[in-house]
């Protein structure tokens, strides 16, 4: 299992209080116990995380779970959106917001919902989307919906697609409570906030869709076993850095025979699937630093 690099400092957010961050390491241990011992959570990063910054994290929707999954194997604190209801739930509204959860007034005009979202991403923060608006009803990902990316290039952040699979069997909307499973979650390259900003809005819709279309189609074939297929972004991005890597070694050597440094890079289509990492969910590992 591939973990993100631990952070260089602490989330910029301003909403991470000393209550709160002690509230949030404390239920990410437990909450990682029982996730493991429960759902059998597995999970691989195409790159790290960005380290500082704010960045906006679009999920596949598949249960009440996605939340808390996102934020256990992640390194960096996510915040996501609650309807403003829940906040009136007495400890548990405080529970909540001490775990910096954003209120949405769904009876409201979107546009507050849309200036809190912003100035917590410019504010240094991750934040946690669901695209599709509500949870999946069979499991498969449905539409996605246009809204993030007016946040996305207001915020001026990158963007991070990752595919949520097997939440939906553990808890689907029909059921109370959530059953054993086994879950896995795939998270995609960033797009970065210079190429977000370049992008029609439509074209950008677009290209996350796919982008989760992939990830979701890669994550059920290791869930059930089968093998890595990289999507060809992925492939174009490990064929550049085995090329660089090649230079690197070769040119030493080349040097010293006399001959050009230079050496095309090998097609896409040469390199191997990356491997699936040998680490698991199981492992003991620290809390996340604090924010």
């Amino acid at each position: 299992m591939n973990r993100a690099a631990e952070p260089d400092q602490p989330d910029t957010a301003p909403t991470h209080a000393f209550g709160g961050r002690m509230l949030y390491d404390t239920l990410w241990v437990l909450c990682r116990t029982v996730g493991i011992a429960l759902f059998g959570i597995r999970y691989r990063f195409a790159e790290p995380l960005p380290r500082t910054g704010g960045l906006l994290v679009l999920a596949s929707h598949q249960s009440h779970l996605d939340p808390l999954l996102l934020g256990l194997v992640c390194e960096r604190r996510l915040s996501s959106l609650a309807r403003s209801s829940l906040f009136r739930w007495g400890p548990f509204g405080a529970i909540i917001a001490a775990l910096d959860a954003i209120p949405i007034d769904r009876e409201a005009s979107p546009v507050a919902a849309m200036k809190l979202m912003i100035r917590k991403l410019r504010g240094g923060g991750a934040l946690t989307i669901f695209p599709e608006g509500t949870r999946t009803r069979d499991g498969r990902l449905g539409e996605v919906k246009s809204g993030f990316a007016l946040v996305a290039k207001r915020a001026g952040v990158p963007i991070l697609p990752v595919a949520i699979v097997g939440a939906w069997e553990c808890w689907p909307r029909t059921r109370w409570f959530p059953r054993p499973g086994r879950i896995r979650l795939e998270f995609g390259a960033l797009i970065q906030a210079g190429e977000v900003a370049g992008m029609d809005d439509k074209i950008l819709v677009a290209l996350v869709t796919r982008q989760l279309t992939e990830l979701d189609a890669a994550a059920r074939r290791l869930r059930d076993g089968g093998d890595d297929v990289p999507s060809p972004r992925r492939a174009a991005l490990t064929a550049a850095k085995s090329a660089e890597r090649r230079r690197a070694t070769d040119s030493p050597r080349e040097a010293k025979a006399g001959l050009p440094s230079a050496a095309p890079p090998l097609p896409a289509a040469a390199e191997q699937p990356l491997p699936e990492p040998a680490g698991t969910a199981g492992g003991p590992s620290p809390p996340p630093p604090p924010a």
